[in-house]
This record gives C-alpha cells, sequence and structure tokens, in this order.
C-alpha cells in the first residue's frame, strides 16, 4: 500500500515534525543504526510523528527499531502473538519487567506506525491492540506462576487435579476491541478449593490472590520504562473490598445472590485472556444463566437506567461533556444500544452472544432488531468515534478519552486523520455525536414508556380497587360498561395471592403500569372485553417482572396489545397462556413473516440449532414455541388484514408441515440413539399428511390427520444399535414417539391435536403400515369417500424414495377410469349423510363448513370432478389444494369460467370469516346476511349444474 501523503501543516508543526525527524536521524547515528530513509519510509515516519510524541520517544529510546529489520517489523501485518515467543523474560523480577515494557512499546509503536500510514483498518488495529496485551498477560502469568511454583508448589484441588489461575477479561480487552492507551479490566478466579504441593503448603484461596498480586505488579506497577499495561481488577465481586481471587463456587454464589444489572452488562463481553482457558469457559457457562435470562428480560432497560444515570453524574461532577467515550453521544451510548438487545434476548437467541460491538450489532441486524439505517448510522459512528478515540490516546499514550484543547494538538489530529483542519473533524464529530444521542433518547426513553406519568383518574381507579372500594358505577362513568364485570376483575386482580407475593419494586412497578392499562383498554372497540382479558394476563405475569418492564416500558406494546385483546379472544388467550408471545406483539420484525415452506423449515431448523443443551424435552419445548410465536404472527397478520385467508391457511400448513418434520427428525435421533438403525438407505419412514394439513387450508386451531407408513422390505430387518429390534417394531417405536411428542402437554402447551383415523381399515387398523398394505388397502377395499380423502393426501415428511412411491399409489389408484354418473351420486349421497349429521345451520345463521353452499359443499364438488376426469385429465391430480384445484379444473375445462370464479369468491369468503370465527373462539357458525347468502346460493348453482345433489 503506497505511503499517504502528509496534508499541508502549518509552519509550527512542520518545525516540529522537522527537528523531531533530525532528533532521530542524529540518534541513529549516535547509536550506529542504519537509517535508509527512502522508498517512502521517510513520509511514513514523519506521518507517525505528526501522529504520536509516544511513537518519536519510543524510536529516541530504542533506535533500533528504525533499523531496516525494526522497520520490517513495523510493517509486518502478523500481531504481537506471533513474536511473543522471542520474548524470554529474565528470572530476576526487575529485569522481567524491564523486558515486557519494552516488548510493550515496541509492538505499540508497530500499531501506531500501522495505523496512521493506513496499513490496517480500524478492526485490525483493536484487535492487534487486544493480542498485545493478551500475549502480555499470558508471559506475566508464566513468569509469575513459575516463581510462585519454586516456593510453594503448584495449587491442588481438592481431587489432586492442577488448579490454575482463570483470567477473565472485561470490557474492550474481552471484546478484542482495546484501546490503545486502555486500563485492562480484569477478574481473577480458580476451579476449586485445596491447597498447594510444594514444601511450604499453601491454601488455593492464599496462593492465588498471591499468584494474582505478582501478575499485576509485573505489569501495572511503574518503573525507568513506564507502565506494561493498566490493570484495573475493581470489577470483581464486591469490588475492591472483595478479595482477588475467587473459586467457580463462590464467583456463582455471588452473581446468584448479590449480582446486580450492570455487571449483566459487563459479562457480556468477558472471556479468558490467559490461563486455564478451559476453566474460563466452564465459569462462563456457570453464569450464562446471570447474565442471558432464559425469558426475554426487559428489566434490563431499569439496569441500563441506572448506569446511565450514574455515568450522567460522573459527567457533570468531572465536566466530561466532551468525552468521547461518557459524553452524550460517545462510544458507550452505542454499547448500551446494541448491549441492551443483547440482554433483553440474549437468553432466547444464542446468536446474539457476541462479544465485540461490531459483531454483535451485525447478529443485531442481521436478526431484525436493529433496522438496517439505524445499524449502518450506528456503525459508521462507532468506527468514527474508536478511530478518533484511539488517535488521542496514541499521541501520548495517555489513558484520555477528552479532545485536547491547544490548537497544535487538534491541527496534528485532524491532518492524521486526513481532515484539512480541525473545523471540520469537529463538525463531523457532532453530527455523529447528534446521531448516537437520538438513537440512544428513542432506546432508554420512548415517549410514554417508564418514567412518563400515568393518568390521574385511572390511577385512581386503581387505587379504589387495591382498597376494596372500586363499584360498577365508577366504572361505567369511566367508559367501562357493563362496569359490575369490570369492576369485578379489578377487585379481584387487586386482592391476587400473585401481587400480594411481589416485591415492593415490582409492585411499585404494577402500579405504576394498571392505570395505563385501563386507559389502553378504554381506547379500543372493545373496553370491557379487553380490560378483562388484561387483568388475567397481568395476574399470570405478576411474577415476571421481565413481561411487566416490556409493558411498561413499551407503550407501543400497550397499545397494540389492548387492541389485539379487543379484536381477538383467541390470540388473546394464547397470550394469557403464554406470555412469551409478549415479545410478538411488540417484535419490529413482525412484518417480515417467514411466508414460504421453505422459509419456515430453515427457521426452525436454526431455532434447534442455537439451543444450549442438545436435549429431546428442551428441544421439543423450543419447536412448541416456535410453533406458538409463528401461528401467533400469522394470526396478527390475518387479524390486521396483512394477509388473506388463503395465504393464511397456507402458511399455516406449512408451519405444521416443518413442526411435524422437526419432531420426527427428534423422534428418529432418539430412536436411534436406543436401538440403532435398519440397513438400507434413507430411513423408509414417511408421514402422510390428509384434511386440511394435506390440502394446505389449516385453521389456526385445525388438528393434523396423518397416516403413517413405512417400507415393509425392511419388516423384518433387525436394527443395529445396543437394544436391535425387528424393523416393524422399530418403525411402531418411532411412529408412538412422533405422535407422543407432537400431543402431549408441555410447558409450552401442546403442538397439535392429532387424527389416525384415515388411515387403512381405520381405527380397527395398525397405527402403522407398510407401504405395500397401503397399495393393496387403496386398490381392493378402499371406499370411494376414501379416495376423496387421498385426494388431498400428500407426504410432508421422511425418506425420499419412499414419498415417491406413495405419491405414485396415490397418481394410480385416483386416475383409474370411473363412472362419472356413479362418481357424482356416490359423492353426493356422502354429502347429504354429512350434512344430516353435522350441519348446524338455521334460518338465521350459517354453518360455514357444513352449510348448504358452504365450504365443504365446495369441497366436495371439486373432489367429485376429479375423480371423474383424472383419467382423461392426469393434471387435475397436480395439486391437493382447494385454490389450487379451482384453477386447475378451470384449465382442463372441467370447470367453465363463470363456474370457477364462483368457487374461487366463495372459497375465500367462507374461508375468512371461518377464520375470523376461530379468532374469537366463536364456532363456525356466522350469522345470515345478503353477501353471505348470496355466495352460498350461487355456488348452489354450480354445484347442481356440474350434477352434484348436495
Amino acid at each position: 500500500m503506497a505511503a499517504i501523503p502528509v496534508p499541508t501543516e502549518s509552519p509550527a508543526l512542520r518545525a516540529l515534525i522537522d527537528d523531531r525527524y533530525a532528533q532521530l536521524v542524529a540518534r541513529c547515528r549516535t547509536a550506529g543504526v542504519p537509517l535508509h530513509d527512502d522508498a517512502g519510509v521517510a513520509e511514513r515516519i514523519r506521518r507517525t510523528l505528526l501522529a504520536s510524541d509516544f511513537a518519536f520517544e519510543t524510536w529516541r529510546s530504542q533506535p533500533q527499531l528504525l533499523a531496516p529489520q525494526g522497520l520490517e517489523r513495523l510493517r509486518a501485518s502478523a500481531d504481537a502473538s506471533a513474536r511473543i515467543d522471542s520474548l524470554k523474560p529474565d528470572a530476576d523480577e526487575a529485569v522481567c519487567m524491564s523486558t515486557l515494557r519494552r516488548f510493550r512499546h515496541a509492538e505499540a509503536l508497530r500499531l501506531v506506525f500501522r495505523d496512521v500510514n493506513g496499513l490496517d483498518d480500524l478492526p485490525e488495529t483493536l484487535s492487534a491492540t487486544s493480542v498485545l496485551y493478551e500475549a502480555l498477560l499470558g508471559a506475566a502469568l508464566d513468569w509469575s506462576e513459575r516463581s510462585l511454583a519454586v516456593r510453594y508448589g503448584h495449587a491442588r484441588g481438592e481431587d489432586g487435579s492442577l488448579q490454575r489461575l482463570v483470567v477473565v477479561g472485561f470490557g474492550k480487552l474481552g471484546g478484542s476491541e482495546l484501546n490503545f492507551s486502555s486500563d485492562i479490566d480484569l477478574v481473577l478466579a480458580y476451579p476449586q478449593g485445596g491447597e498447594s504441593d510444594g514444601a511450604r503448603v499453601l491454601d488455593n484461596s492464599e496462593y492465588f490472590v498471591r499468584l494474582g498480586r505478582q501478575l499485576v505488579r509485573l505489569l501495572h506497577e511503574p518503573t525507568n520504562d513506564g507502565i506494561c499495561a493498566r490493570v484495573d481488577l475493581r470489577l470483581r465481586p464486591f469490588g475492591n473490598s472483595g478479595r482477588l481471587a475467587l473459586p467457580f463456587s463462590a464467583m456463582e454464589q455471588y452473581y446468584q445472590r448479590e449480582g446486580r444489572d450492570w455487571e449483566r452488562y459487563a459479562w457480556i463481553k468477558a472471556r479468558a485472556v490467559a490461563g486455564d482457558r478451559n476453566g474460563g469457559k466452564q465459569l462462563q457457562e456457570i453464569l450464562r444463566p446471570f447474565v442471558y435470562r432464559k425469558y426475554l428480560d426487559y428489566t434490563a432497560f431499569a439496569g441500563l437506567r441506572e448506569m446511565k444515570a450514574l455515568i450522567d453524574a460522573e459527567v457533570a461532577r468531572k465536566d466530561l461533556a466532551d468525552n468521547l467515550k461518557l459524553g452524550p453521544g460517545g462510544i458507550r451510548e452505542i454499547e448500551f444500544i446494541v448491549q441492551l438487545v443483547q440482554l433483553i434476548r440474549g437468553g432466547r437467541e444464542p446468536g446474539l452472544r457476541v462479544r465485540g460491538l461490531l459483531p454483535a450489532l451485525t447478529a443485531c441486524e442481521a436478526r431484525g432488531h436493529i433496522p438496517a439505517s439505524r445499524a449502518k448510522a450506528l456503525r459508521e459512528a462507532y468506527v468514527f468515534l474508536r478511530r478518533l478515540e484511539n488517535r488521542v490516546q496514541m499521541m501520548r499514550d495517555a489513558q484520555t478519552h477528552d479532545l485536547p484543547e491547544d490548537e497544535l494538538t487538534r491541527e496534528r489530529l485532524a491532518l492524521g486523520m486526513d481532515y484539512p483542519a480541525w473545523e471540520p473533524l469537529g463538525e463531523e464529530l457532532a453530527r455523529y455525536r447528534d446521531i448516537v444521542a437520538n438513537e440512544f433518547e428513542a432506546v432508554l426513553m420512548p415517549e410514554g414508556g417508564a418514567k412518563a406519568s400515568v393518568p390521574a383518574a385511572d390511577a385512581i381507579l386503581w387505587q379504589r380497587a387495591c382498597d376494596e372500594l372500586l363499584g360498577g358505577g365508577e366504572m361505567e362513568a369511566s367508559d367501562f360498561a357493563p362496569g359490575a364485570e369490570a369492576a369485578e376483575a379489578l377487585l379481584k386482580l387487586s386482592q391476587a395471592s400473585q401481587l400480594r407475593a411481589m416485591s415492593a419494586r415490582a409492585r411499585e412497578q404494577l402500579d405504576h403500569l394498571m392505570p395505563q392499562l385501563l386507559a389502553a383498554a378504554r381506547e379500543t372497540a372493545a373496553p370491557v372485553p379487553c380490560l378483562l382479558r388484561l387483568c388475567r394476563l397481568v395476574q399470570t405475569v405478576a411474577r415476571r417482572p421481565s413481561y411487566l418492564a416490556l409493558l411498561e416500558e413499551q407503550p407501543s406494546a400497550r397499545k397494540r396489545l389492548a387492541q389485539l385483546f379487543a379484536a381477538s379472544a383467541f390470540l388473546a388467550e394464547r397470550v394469557i397462556a403464554q406470555p412469551l408471545l409478549l415479545d410478538d406483539v411488540l417484535d419490529p420484525r413482525i412484518d417480515q413473516l417467514p411466508l414460504k415452506r421453505a422459509d419456515i423449515s430453515a427457521e426452525i431448523a436454526h431455532v434447534l440449532t442455537t439451543l444450549d443443551e442438545r436435549e429431546a424435552e428442551a428441544e421439543l419445548e423450543r419447536i412448541n414455541e416456535f410453533k406458538s410465536s409463528i401461528a401467533f404472527r400469522l394470526g396478527l397478520a390475518f387479524n390486521d388484514g396483512r394477509a388473506d385467508a388463503v395465504a393464511t391457511a397456507r402458511r399455516l400448513a406449512a408451519l405444521a408441515e416443518s413442526v411435524v418434520n422437526a419432531v420426527a427428525a427428534l423422534a428418529e435421533r432418539e430412536v436411534i440413539v436406543a436401538h440403532g438403525r435398519l440397513p438400507g438407505v434413507g430411513s423408509g419412514f414417511s408421514i402422510l399428511g390428509y384434511g386440511s394439513l394435506g390440502g394446505e387450508e389449516l385453521g389456526f386451531a385445525s388438528d393434523l390427520d396423518l397416516v403413517f407408513v413405512f417400507d415393509g422390505q425392511r419388516a423384518q430387518a433387525m436394527s443395529d444399535g445396543p437394544r436391535p429390534l425387528e424393523g416393524s417394531r422399530w418403525y411402531q417405536r418411532l411412529t408412538q414417539r412422533v405422535m407422543n411428542w407432537l400431543t402431549v402437554l408441555t410447558r409450552a402447551g401442546r403442538l397439535y391435536e392429532v387424527d389416525t383415523r384415515l388411515r387403512p381399515d381405520g381405527s380397527k387398523g395398525l397405527l402403522i403400515g407398510s407401504l405395500e398394505a397401503f397399495v393393496a388397502y387403496q386398490e381392493s377395499r378402499a371406499w370411494t369417500w376414501e379416495h376423496q380423502a387421498l385426494l388431498r393426501a400428500r407426504p410432508v415428511v421422511g425418506d425420499a424414495a419412499l414419498n415417491a412411491g406413495l405419491a405414485e399409489v396415490r397418481r394410480r389408484t385416483l386416475a383409474v377410469a370411473r363412472d362419472r354418473a356413479a362418481v357424482l351420486a356416490e359423492v353426493s349421497n356422502m354429502r347429504q349423510r354429512w350434512r344430516a349429521e353435522r350441519d348446524r345451520s338455521d334460518a338465521g345463521q350459517i354453518d360455514l363448513k357444513q352449510g348448504r353452499g358452504a365450504l365443504l359443499d365446495i369441497d366436495f364438488a371439486l373432489q367429485g370432478l376429479v375423480l371423474a376426469h383424472a383419467s382423461q385429465s392426469p393434471q387435475l391430480l397436480s395439486t391437493t389444494a382447494n385454490a389450487g384445484l379451482i384453477e386447475v379444473c378451470r384449465d382442463a375445462g372441467v370447470l367453465d369460467v363463470a363456474q370457477a370464479n364462483c368457487f374461487t369468491r366463495a372459497h375465500a369468503e367462507l374461508l375468512r370469516r371461518a377464520l375470523f370465527c376461530t379468532l374469537d373462539l366463536r364456532p363456525r357458525i356466522a350469522p345470515r346476511d345478503v353477501q353471505l347468502d348470496e355466495l352460498c346460493g350461487e355456488v348452489n348453482v354450480v354445484t347442481r349444474a356440474l350434477g352434484f345433489d348436495f
């Protein structure tokens, strides 16, 4: 890379650089160091002198770094880890300390040289700085361990195992994004108690404290060569008053009992940087539940506000308004924005547990938690601010985040960052800080959030409920009618045992929230039903402060939740049963639904791969949560008018198919673990979806019609596991497990109700049969109504070869030539029987499924047409979905355009009304109206014209 030209300097600055360059030339001459300043070397040295007094002092003290070999080291792209082995600390402590410091200065000079000459970008500079300090920590710890072992031997655990110190790096060191002159935040720990094995025995608690003190002394204590690293140990449990090193058990106990919110933020970036790194991973796994909560954790807002308040007080006390790190719009605010997302969601999404700021921001953006435009603005601001901060520190190797006040230093900073003068740099800085401050304010204090005042009148209503004085008249006067029911709900809630058990802080939060929920309910179209459901929800989540925090912090969530609870009893009940769905009410990605089957399958696979433990129960629970979340989002989209009925039913079917696939894969894995595999390629196992699943027309509360089939050629084969099973029993075991896991009630609910009565021979038949038995039944014993059912059947899970065989059986069975009149008569007779047994229509209302001219009339008409014409028009067998089948029948000439249009309109509208009935927890029976009667009448006309007598 060509050297970056030095911008035009002022006379004073040019004189300074000329003088220092001349001093270095003279120093090299005196020391006998050859300085070859050709090939752009002089320009790069001058640019480095422009940006850094530290560089000048280091060159002056170590002129050999200007020799050809020294300059080659400065230009080297390899970081300090490539040269740390050349560092051989002397056994003498003073010599060791000098060696460490001189190595640090030489490597730090390399960082300045490469940065200011454009050889590294910011992430490379920050990463290389972190590597340098990790290398120094490792070298210093090795020396300290050898020194201590001479006197006391090695530390041993109670079980005799060798114990090593775990050095955990926090902050920017933990995130591999260390500033040039940062202090390094460390916490010291060790796995377990015990004692050393030397001639002079030390208890481990004292052994590791001494080891820690020696480590800090080597790095932190000033000598003639300065210091090696500024070490800060105040992040340890109990701060300065706590022991210097603690065993893992004490660490776990502290964070469980004493851990504060700011410590959770600190541990986001923590990682082992020296010593026992495997032990460090173990410690982090122990503390993971403290940092990342299992559920979405909106209590993180409170911790963030407390930290921000402390920082603001320090800024005001020390006049740090222009501080690049702590001031308004500074680096810390960008970190808080990203870390807030990580703390809220990291327990559910391990992909967000990223240490560095830029990688974490990318992860938040990729998962849709920070919009791309905001992420871009924050990324640009962060890179600018960190680059400027690093240059400020490179100037004099000072741990400062403040901008210089003298004009010469400001000129040097501006020219070194390729600005023509300080003013343009200052304007750019102000612009970026405004962007960050505005973003942070929007995150920290949403309008109407936790600090917003509550409606006074509603606060009185809630207080009177708590005092058991609230009456129905007061509620009606406050626009909640009928008031008695609303008052009773509030009184019941206020006296609930869950509320009496709340902590003082949580109760204060609830008392702030309830008036806002009252106000939100009043503004809906159904205030009383909404309020009744909200009261039930609050009682459910009263002991989960994160959910109360979500509703308190997010006014948009309150409003949307109230509207949803007023409009949809079904979705409201889902939220009350699974409060985890509250996140879906608020999620900014709500419009980014996985719409296609492949998208949903990929998403569920991603969810399962991010589990911390590959254990069947946990996986099943996550599958259930995933299914509930996607179904709930589909319900929201349909309820809001963002998706029509046909698309919603198709997506619900795609979701069910993905869930059945995931459960089948999980069941197969467990059976293989217990009994091994059967010989042959593939699983030899398939699941056919019938009915609404097969026809891709699932409702929000539909059950699944499933038929299980296996490859009969493997029936006699034995599996190869520790407890081998014959093939037929292996497949039975697999089917039973799939059935159980689809229907079992877990903490997250039940996945689906399953109906297997459409299998050959119905309830009398085996739960799973062979392909050969399936073929024999369909070709010789199946009734016409079973062939009607087969029209909507399709493989949803399983072995590709077996699925292809099943598809061929379906095609061959349904393509048999049939007498049209006989088919229409049989289909009509079956429809009449169903109507007589199941139709709930009367003069005032119509059964949207079973009624005359309703959904099943369309179903049966299409099925009859396909059975009658498939032998001449095989394309009729290409789809199982009614919406698609109508188009295929039209294209094949089985329906004319008018008839097809009638079926399409009626099907879509009847399905829409049926789905809305489900969302309102009503039977699929609708009051008759002009539009409905006309649609059903038109369907009747078409079915009669086609030859059906329904």
